[in-house]
């Protein structure tokens, strides 16, 4: 249960009301009684013997629904007719639709659209494959892929019960960069079958998202579908939590004076995230790295690895982190450290052990919806506390990321999204916040500022460009050059990809 009353619990109740005066007013006396946020209230009849009221309230949870209930339900002249789940009715027939672009209203629509006319698109396609990012939605879709074996903090409930968090991603991507997704999910655990399904459904889209693929596998999938295919592949729970983590960093390090090679960081949990964002910390210049999964510090001499039993990606992470080759759990390897980052779960480190740590000290606890260690907790010993959570301030959201990322590498056609590039990424939504608005609450810009995504996506946009990993040299429109087939050379084509009438 949450602490304090949320919109995921939010209800719809109907009561009846007999008509005496006040009774309203006690009935949201009531709920604001028992923890519950009164939101609308909507008079939906009205008779001589009372009315009929629907009250939207947040609660902290299922069983504070119940109480809620029971407390009405107790009130003379009151009876709870219905209730309404608010989160179950948005996902009704599912967050997502298919629209079409162009009315088909009349027999030259359908023959423009349908056969004939579209058999000289296909042919043309056929000739030209490359064509394809202009004359079909590969030019602006993405496929949101999962097998439903790490959602969320659900873990592995399967690829049915993981469409709503992709129909999920779907939204946010349409909504953050107007860029269109699907999600795919996959009734298989196989990593060779998941990287065979994606090679062949891959000629739809312009880019491949995957999301929530437990590791090591995910490791192993995302890494060759790079090497399989010719349009960006990019885990998310990886890439794009090392890119926010990194954008906070900047920030956060500008703000309390320091550099990149100054910085000591212990990591806690080691999955795809915690492995990206070594990643990125290294890149960045941070070179005193220790890192911690649920046997502890990792390091050379740990028993796992030199038995053999540490699988490939954790037996790089200690070969290249902790050479003094501490050992011991978070709280025995904190000392000394300026940042700490969390990737694990709830309660992964006593709030007290925070005070080994240097002054100043960063922390970023990004378990969700339970933090590695409570922000009230920490903010004794931390100068900058960050989480996972929309309730606290400084939130690392991946959605700050993900959409400007994809948009930036469709808009110029990239190849594959790079290392310069998610660097690039971090910079651009480290930069939306101006140095005069940096504090200690402040180091990361909203996931609803609106300046963040065309940032990201022009960042990402250039930095392909400059490295060759782009095709196109225009974004949101044709390619230059590239004029539509039939049609005279004169003619030219705007950002908006429309083309302009022959002169």
């Amino acid at each position: 249960m949450s602490a304090t009353p949320s919109a995921q619990y939010r209800l719809t109740i109907r009561v009846k009301l007999d008509d005496a005066q006040g009774t309203l007013g006690e009935v949201t006396a009531t709920i604001a009684a028992t923890g519950g946020m009164v939101g609308a209230i909507d008079l939906i009849e009205s008779g001589h013997d009372g009315s009929v009221r629907d009250i939207v309230v947040d609660a902290t949870g299922q069983d504070h629904w119940a109480q809620i209930i029971d407390a009405i339900n107790a009130l003379p002249g009151v009876q709870v007719i219905d209730t309404t789940d608010r989160t179950f009715l948005m996902h009704v027939g599912g967050k997502i639709e298919q629209h079409n672009k162009h009315p088909l209203k009349t027999r030259d629509d359908l023959s423009m659209a349908y056969t004939p006319g579209v058999a000289r698109v296909c042919l043309a396609i056929a000739e030209e494959p490359e064509r394809a990012f202009q004359y079909t939605i590969k030019r602006n879709t993405v496929a949101v892929v999962s097998d439903g074996t790490a959602v969320l903090g659900l873990g592995d409930i399967g690829p049915a019960a993981a469409m709503p968090v992709m129909e999920g991603k779907c939204c946010l991507f349409k909504e953050f960069a107007g860029v269109d997704a699907f999600p795919i999910c996959l009734d298989t655990k196989d990593p060779e079958e998941i990287i065979r399904t994606v090679e062949m459904i891959a000629p739809a889209f312009g880019g491949i998202n995957l999301e929530d693929i437990s590791a090591p596998r995910c490791f192993e999938i995302e890494d060759e579908l790079k090497r399989r295919l010719d349009i960006p592949v990019f885990h998310d729970d990886q890439h794009g939590t090392a890119v926010v983590v990194m954008a906070a960093l900047i920030n956060a390090a500008k703000l309390t004076g320091r550099t990149m090679a100054d910085i000591k960081v212990l990591v806690i949990g080691l999955g795809a995230a915690g492995i990206a964002v070594t990643r990125i910390l290294r890149q960045a210049g941070v070179t005193e790295i220790i890192g911690a999964d649920s046997r502890g510090a990792l390091h050379v001499r740990r028993e796992d690895y030199l038995d053999g039993s540490m699988g490939p990606v954790k037996r790089w992470y200690a070969e290249v982190t902790n050479p003094e080759c501490l050992s011991g759990a978070p709280a025995d390897v904190i000392d000394g450290a300026d940042l700490l980052i969390g990737l694990s779960g709830a309660r992964a480190l006593p709030a007290d052990a925070l005070s080994k740590m240097k002054s100043d000290a960063m922390v970023f606890a990004m378990a969700n919806p339970n933090p590695e260690v409570h922000p009230e907790e920490a903010a004794p010993y931390a100068r900058i506390v960050a989480t996972g959570r929309s309730d606290y301030p400084n939130q690392i959201n991946n959605v700050l990321c993900f959409p400007g990322v994809f948009r930036g590498a469709l808009d110029v056609r990239a190849q594959a999204i790079t290392d310069s590039m998610k660097m690039a990424a971090a910079e651009a939504i480290a930069g939306i916040v101006e140095d005069d608005e940096l504090r200690e609450d402040y180091i990361i810009p909203s996931v609803f500022n609106r300046d963040v995504a065309p940032a990201v996506a022009a960042a990402v946009a250039e930095q392909a460009r400059a490295t060759d990993t782009a095709r196109a040299g225009q974004e949101v429109g044709f390619a230059h050059g590239d004029t539509p087939v039939g049609t005279p050379s004169s003619s030219g084509a705007g950002s908006s990809g429309r083309l302009s009438t022959p002169s």
